[in-house]
């Protein structure tokens, strides 16, 4: 009986990753996908006027397999529709500036929108549930490892308590089993002990990922930063160009107001 109990306790570790998932992969995937989608929608009418249809038409149309933007053919088709069609906006008005820097803010708008559906609420409810599945498997893992040990410590003084009243070749072939089951205890030890190291690299690498979005967001903020101190010194240029055409305009030749 302990022995059947004993292996009905391998089985069930061997099987466990099958039984104690941590989630649904596929499914908290696609939810990230909505939370990017969902901010791209609610955000691209806010810095890309007058080019906000042409920038939600190129964002839907090379959306891939994931529901994923390929940022690569969205920026091209902008850059061919902003250039072919000679769209300008309020400080710009040559086309290809223009379209190189909408094309820069589309980039930051999906590096936030990855933020969002990494760091968002609904993202981090995922987080959360995936971190208690880990702790929920580590603890079942180990629970499961220190009744493997029991089991077969009970079956062991069985073995040997048998193998006591045997005759030499019974009691050598005893204590084969008795090395067996030593084996698969301690191959049942180690495998606890390896499910708790990789439950630890999934949360360490969670971490990692989110501290990743951290960085990605510093690094677009330096860039509209940049963008908009460059914006600014063109505006200040093409204003003072005016200014002094406006000026020379009104004097002759020899230096004479007209």
């Amino acid at each position: 009986m302990k022995k059947t109990i004993f292996f009905t306790v391998l089985l069930t570790l061997i099987t466990m990753p099958a039984i104690a998932q941590l989630g649904n992969v596929w499914g908290d995937f696609q939810n990230y996908a909505i939370d990017l989608q969902n901010y791209l929608k609610d955000n691209i009418s806010d810095t890309l006027q007058p080019v906000e249809s042409e920038t939600q038409t190129a964002i839907s149309s090379f959306n891939g397999e994931l529901n994923i933007p390929n940022p690569v053919a969205v920026r091209k088709s902008l850059n061919d529709d902003i250039t072919v069609y000679s769209l300008s906006d309020n400080f710009e008005n040559n086309p290809a500036v223009n379209a190189k820097l909408v094309g820069n803010e589309v980039d930051r708008k999906l590096t936030r929108g990855v933020a969002v559906g990494v760091l968002g609420e609904e993202a981090q409810i995922r987080s959360r549930i995936k971190l208690e599945n880990i702790d929920k498997s580590i603890d079942g893992t180990s629970q499961i490892a220190r009744d493997a040990r029991e089991s077969s410590s009970n079956l062991l003084d069985n073995v040997t308590e048998l193998g006591s009243s045997l005759n030499p070749a019974s009691s050598l072939l005893n204590q084969n089993q008795s090395e067996l089951i030593k084996l698969q205890s301690q191959s049942i030890q180690i495998q606890s002990e390896q499910s708790k190291m990789i439950g630890e690299n999934l949360a360490q690498t969670i971490q990692l990922h989110q501290t990743l979005q951290y960085s990605n967001l510093n690094l677009a903020n330096i860039s509209q930063e940049i963008e908009e101190s460059n914006r600014a010194r063109r505006v200040n240029a093409s204003a003072e160009a005016a200014r002094l055409l406006r000026t020379t305009s009104q004097v002759d030749l020899i230096g004479r107001k007209k």
